[in-house]
């Protein structure tokens, strides 16, 4: 499939965010005694109540509208924040996987499978590195969405790299014509095309509990802003839109080929590749 849909990791990213039920402004207690009946005063009847914003990613201290209108404040550029940190996150996904989108950008491949007779084994991908591209599009309209963002892309993209190393082909039947080749050569072929998650792979990196206690450890500012509950709620939309796209990405278009030593007509016809190798060119996660 395509890369992930932003859409679909902005609304992960939201929910995780909404769950962590945090109240602006932040601290605030109910005056107590007097101060309580000159808080009451203070305020017009319509300002005593007012509707909260919505979609909720925080919870007003109070119905007064002080408060609901530093939560709606807050849902506006912390929401804008989520959103346009997780369409970056993705538009470099799609960069990564397609190729061909951005200049010098090219798409991710598999090089060095080695194929004897019908089975592949080994290679390992190559691809763009994520950190720059995700730059390209994330926030940095303030030097507070900078910081942030160079502490998301800089872990998620090294995160991504380890992982891409770890993937292999353990043993796939990916040729089966090449059990018995009548050539001295397999001509190109295709692999049969399998899920991206049948590789063995170790996705340990894109835990979002290990990204997310990166992230707070570059961030090293603990008295920013919700920056636990952001990096968290990134971290963890990322690694289920992960989960998903492994399922539903297909590993296509490796041409495998190689010598076939064995073949000796008239009297051995056919034999198996031994030693060949197979090639992902560009486009072929899909």
């Amino acid at each position: 499939m395509p890369a992930p849909q932003a859409s679909a990791m902005q609304q992960l990213a939201r929910l995780k965010f909404t769950s962590f039920n945090l109240k602006v402004p932040t601290n605030w207690k109910d005056p107590q005694g007097n101060a309580a009946d000159h808080y009451s005063r203070a305020f017009k009847p319509d300002q005593k109540s007012s509707s909260p914003g919505m979609p909720p990613l925080f919870q007003p201290a109070s119905l007064n509208k002080y408060h609901t209108d530093t939560q709606k404040m807050h849902i506006a550029k912390v929401g804008k924040f989520i959103d346009d940190t997780c369409s970056a996150i993705c538009t470099a996904w799609s960069w990564w996987q397609g190729g061909n989108l951005v200049p010098l950008v090219p798409g991710a491949a598999m090089v060095g499978v080695v194929v004897a007779g019908p089975t592949a084994s080994g290679g390992q991908i190559v691809g763009a590195p994520w950190t720059p591209l995700i730059l390209m599009n994330a926030p940095k309209s303030s030097p507070a969405e900078m910081k942030y963002s160079n502490v998301i892309a800089t872990v998620i993209g090294t995160a991504w790299l380890t992982f891409t190393a770890t993937v292999k082909v353990a043993g796939m039947p990916w040729y089966p014509a090449f059990a018995a080749v009548p050539s001295p050569v397999a001509p190109p072929a295709p692999n049969i095309p399998c899920p991206f998650a049948a590789l063995t792979q170790v996705p340990t990196s894109l835990a979002c509990d290990l990204l997310k206690t990166q992230m707070v450890g570059q961030l090293a500012d603990p008295t920013a802003p919700f920056h636990q509950e952001l990096f968290e709620s990134i971290a963890d939309a990322f690694e289920k839109t992960y989960n998903l796209w492994k399922l539903s990405t297909m590993v296509t278009n490796v041409m495998g080929t190689g010598p076939v030593p064995t073949f000796a007509p008239p009297y051995v016809p056919v034999g198996p590749v031994v030693g060949g190798v197979g090639i992902m060119k560009p486009g072929g996660f899909t």
